[in-house]
């Protein structure tokens, strides 16, 4: 999709904004009116162009407006305005322009009209494109419209990579679709890093802003000097910091691994520094040794239940496989239909999550070629992706009906794993009381953890923000209309390269394209 430059300036009475503002007015709330008068006295450049009509999302750094104006032909026309918060870096609103100026406009991905500022608040002007949410359609969707719905994701990947352009924010309100144009759109650059050789100069400069990263509002943050605890019935987990791998190449994406040690139980073959002895390895407590340690700094910035394994587990090398991974989850949501698909409390308890799906003998493994030892209280088999999926949308029998949720927090757990992070090797082994699972989560497997999806919640009704598809005696004919029935191998192999636990050899976005799902087009 490409967007052309608007040209727009001032009516010729110079006040036809502001008489317009009282007419056309939608329904909306005293605060959103509020908050476009605000706007309107923040940046006053604005009424002279735009009629402000609604507040259409808001998010951590920014919110968006939707505006019209008339054009010199006579036309009207909508933009969406972004206001950033005026606490964000200038440097970090001027590389999201930069990408927007470069890259956007062709693609599917968004391009940028305007900017105005005033002091310390920007907005940037962009075309408007109406869309559908993905949680409003995802029960009705095609299989052939989620086929072209990744389609044209992984080519708007595939154009920002090839600028040396990390999105780190690929989910489905950041990639807009229009189900009646078949239109697509990917917005929002403003968590946007650069590869090594990115075509970005203000990527780069970026760079030494990350040392001081941005916490992520509304979630617990387990990267920080203190660890929190968190009150689990699954498999308890453990990162650690093994050996730093070699610069990441940013062509190839490769993580060096040979030189990395094997890291087994036994703790007579961990190097052990004098003086630093840790002592609450997989314990309910942390030692002062830990808690001295400094916290390695690795970008973190994401949507939680979107973000890739490399950064879940603070990899300091992230390229732009962390976009294709966050890919994969859309596709599992859209082939599961269930979205979200992961929703975690912490990045710990998202990591379970993850190995529950994919395993936790290759999650181990994955982890040693960047650099991380994984240890895990309990092995976790690798589950099938297509009988996950076809379970989920109710097309197999769940195992036994039973139901239990995927590994979550919750204020009333009785019995409890505890995880943290440490950069260093503990120095000796876990007690037998730690690693053994209880019994009644031993009874449950991975593939019933999974398959909660499908029966903890009705339809509608209830407090549960995931959306389900419709009850299952309701769904055979429609899921023949819709082609679930007839889902080729060829979605789940994508689907398992994209979820790739290593970096270096997950899919690209260019290869991706090139899949047999894709052939004929």
């Amino acid at each position: 999709m490409e967007f052309s430059p608007a040209c727009v300036e001032p009516s010729t009475d110079g006040c036809l904004m502001k008489a317009d503002r009282g007419q056309k007015k939608r329904k909306i709330s005293p605060d959103v009116e509020m908050d476009i008068e605000f706007l309107y006295k923040a940046v006053p450049q604005l009424a002279k162009v735009f009629r402000i009509i609604d507040k259409i999302g808001a998010g951590t750094f920014s919110s968006v407006y939707l505006g019209e104006t008339q054009m010199r032909d006579g036309r009207r026309e909508m933009f969406a305005l972004k206001h950033l918060i005026p606490t964000s870096h200038p440097t970090r609103i001027a590389a999201e322009l930069q990408c927007l100026t470069v890259a956007g406009g062709r693609e599917n991905v968004m391009g940028v009209t305007y900017c105005f500022r005033k002091e310390d608040h920007v907005v940037i002007v962009m075309p408007y494109m109406e869309h559908q949410a993905i949680v409003d359609i995802i029960g009705s969707l095609t299989f052939e419209e989620v086929r072209l719905y990744i389609y044209h994701l992984l080519k708007a990947l595939k154009h920002i990579h090839q600028f040396g352009i990390i999105h780190r924010d690929i989910k489905p309100n950041n990639f807009l679709y229009n189900r009646k144009s078949k239109m697509y759109a990917l917005v929002d650059f403003g968590l946007a890093q650069g590869t090594a050789d990115t075509q970005i100069e203000l990527l780069k400069d970026l760079i030494e802003l990350r040392k001081a990263p941005r916490t992520v509002f509304g979630e617990r943050d387990l990267n920080s000097c203190t660890p929190a605890l968190s009150n689990t019935k699954h498999a308890a987990i453990r990162t650690e910091l093994v050996k730093p791998s070699k610069t990441e190449d940013a062509t190839s994406r490769k993580y060096s691994s040979a030189t990395l040690p094997v890291r087994t139980q036994s703790s007579s073959q961990r190097p052990v520094q004098r003086g630093l002895t840790c002592n609450c390895y997989f314990t309910d407590r942390v030692c002062n040794v830990c808690l001295s340690r400094k916290s390695q700094v690795a970008p973190r910035a994401g949507t939680p239940g979107f973000r890739a394994p490399e950064v879940l587990t603070k990899c300091p090398n992230q390229g732009t496989a962390i976009d294709v991974w966050s890919a994969g989850v859309i596709l599992l949501s859209l082939l599961s239909g269930r979205y979200p698909f992961f929703k975690a409390t912490d990045d710990m308890i998202a990591l379970v999550q993850i190995m529950t799906l994919r395993g936790s003998r290759e999650t181990i493994k994955a982890a040693k070629s960047f650099g991380k030892a994984v240890v895990c209280s309990r092995e976790l088999p690798r589950q099938d992706l297509r009988t996950l999926c076809e379970t989920l949308r109710g097309l197999r029998p769940s195992p036994d009906n039973k139901v239990t949720p995927l590994p979550e927090a919750t204020a009333d757990s009785t019995d409890t794993h505890h995880h943290k992070i440490q950069d260093d090797t503990p120095t000796h082994r876990p007690t037998e009381r730690t690693l053994k699972p209880h019994k009644k989560e031993a009874d449950e497997t991975p593939a019933e953890l999974l398959c909660s999806h499908t029966n903890k919640h009705k339809y509608s009704g209830g407090n549960d923000t995931a959306t389900r598809l419709p009850k299952q005696e309701k769904m055979g004919e429609e899921e023949d209309e819709r082609g679930w029935d007839r889902v080729p191998d060829e979605a789940y192999d994508l689907l398992d390269k994209l979820l790739d636990l290593n970096p270096s050899t997950r899919i690209t976005a260019a290869q991706a394209l090139q899949h047999p799902l894709f052939k004929d087009l």
